[in-house]
């Protein structure tokens, strides 16, 4: 829509400069998940922001641009002050940025990045940048969360019921989201989000994004996988060869091949075809074939598949006591899944004596899109301001709604003697600050990896 940073922002944000005490200098501020559902958050795609938004410097034609389109818009526009970025700071924005490592999982209610403006002249720019940088990271780190959570379910499950949980685990939980996403970003920044916790997904842009922001050749894998309309050209009364195609094109010794199986009658497909006419080829092909049921209940239709293939293709018993189909054949549930429905699924599975080594998930809308700024509660407030010289501590609190109440002071986030993270006054704990310098007046610090983001969250797994 626009690349001009200066008009990514709340246009009320324009009468801010106006607004200060006299002799203002300085102002902290600070982001963090006040609740919500979750009750640990991992923090994940600053990097993202601050590589796509705040490494292009404004120029004199973002300034003209804006300056017309702000006046006309009913606002001031502080001409003079986006000046002295361009003039004095070569247009990058003269801001300190300091945040936790991505892929920390933190309880909520704690500072997650503190932002302050580095020029006296400024101190209307820390709370400008809110819009953008709330945007920027509300997002990846409620989707990482949503994953990182629905990994817990499913590990969970794996753990009562599977012989090598952490070889499964991996590839559980697939990213099906891009086309339930607003936008090709939205959809990269969800699907890198999600690729913090698994290797499976058919989102290619959260590929390219871990790739050109975070260094990860190759973050994510996927297999061959037919959709509704290439199994429906075949008619239905070719339905047979149209699955029959599948093994003969993709199915090799070693390989995965996932069939989308409900696109007439769900349990003859399962039954019948897959486990009558082509089950033997099924059998002595090799690969691993993943039956997709794509519709009905979803707590009880994919189920329903484990225990049919179960009945034609047999089963082993794991020392845990549950029922292993043979590795040729395996179930997706791409439909209706959410962190909701996952465990309901999964415990109705055990219920029936089958192992979660049975089945994995797709997930789509439920992953991008079924969340937003207040599934985490994020804010980004003001706690301190600088005048002549003097920090003092600001905050609002509310009477009619305590929850919203904001912190005080310049923040640190440290780990206490418990381990856990906890926020506290700068004031005698700098040195113990969890927080890292990652932008200072344009320069990016102490950048990350993708496998550094995903080890630190693997890290937090409850075992």
């Amino acid at each position: 829509m626009t690349d001009n940073l200066i008009l990514k922002v709340d246009s009320y944000k324009f009468c801010h400069s106006k607004c200060l005490p006299p002799g203002t200098e300085y102002i902290s501020s600070y982001i963090e998940s006040r609740g919500g559902r979750f009750e640990k958050t991992v923090w994940f795609g600053l990097q993202m922001y601050l590589k796509s938004y705040l490494q292009k410097p404004i120029a004199r034609h973002d300034i003209d641009e804006a300056e017309e389109v702000v006046t006309a818009h009913g606002l001031p526009f502080n001409r003079a002050g986006w000046e002295l970025i361009l003039d004095k700071h070569g247009g990058f924005l003269p801001l300190r940025i300091k945040a936790a490592p991505e892929g920390s999982v933190i309880d909520t209610h704690n500072v997650l990045l503190t932002a302050e403006n580095t020029d006296s002249c400024l101190p209307w720019l820390t709370g400008f940048v809110e819009t953008s940088l709330m945007r920027g990271v509300w997002y990846p780190t409620t989707v990482a969360t949503v994953s990182y959570y629905a990994k817990l379910a499913i590990l969970d499950a794996l753990n009562k019921s599977s012989d090598d949980p952490d070889g499964q685990i991996p590839f559980k939980l697939h990213d099906f989201g891009a086309r339930g996403n607003f936008s090709g970003e939205g959809a990269a920044i969800a699907g890198a989000a999600h690729l913090v916790n698994f290797l499976g997904t058919d989102t290619l842009e959260g590929v390219m994004a871990a790739r050109r922001y975070y260094g990860e050749p190759m973050a994510g894998f996927s297999v061959n996988a037919s959709e509704h309309s290439v199994i429906c050209a075949w008619g239905q009364e070719r339905e047979v060869d149209a699955y029959r195609n599948m093994l003969t094109q993709f199915a090799k010794p070693g390989s995965i091949v996932a069939v989308v199986s409900d696109s007439y009658d769900l349990y003859n497909a399962v039954s019948n075809i897959w486990g009558g006419v082509l089950k033997e080829t099924v059998e002595q092909s090799g690969a691993t074939v993943v039956i997709r049921p794509d519709s009905g209940v979803v707590t009880v239709v994919p189920v329903d598949v484990v225990r049919l293939l179960s009945e034609k293709f047999g089963f082993t018993v794991n020392s845990k006591g549950y029922k292993v189909l043979p590795s040729c054949v395996r179930v997706i549930q791409g439909d209706g899944i959410s962190i909701d429905t996952i465990p309901v699924i999964l415990n109705n599975l055990l219920l029936l004596g089958f192992s979660a080594d049975n089945i994995c998930f797709g997930m789509g809308a439920g992953l991008h899109a079924k969340c937003d700024r207040d599934t985490k509660k994020f804010a980004m407030k003001a706690s301190a301001i600088s005048s002549n010289g003097v920090w003092k501590g600001i905050s609002k609190n509310p009477l009619t709604d305590p929850g919203k109440r904001s912190r005080a002071g310049r923040l640190v986030l440290i780990r206490n003697k418990a381990g856990e993270y906890q926020t506290v006054p700068l004031e005698g704990n700098a040195g113990r600050d969890c927080l890292h310098t990652v932008y200072d007046n344009g320069r990016l610090l102490n950048q990350t990896t993708f496998a550094a983001v995903r080890e630190l969250a693997n890290r937090a797994m409850v075992r």
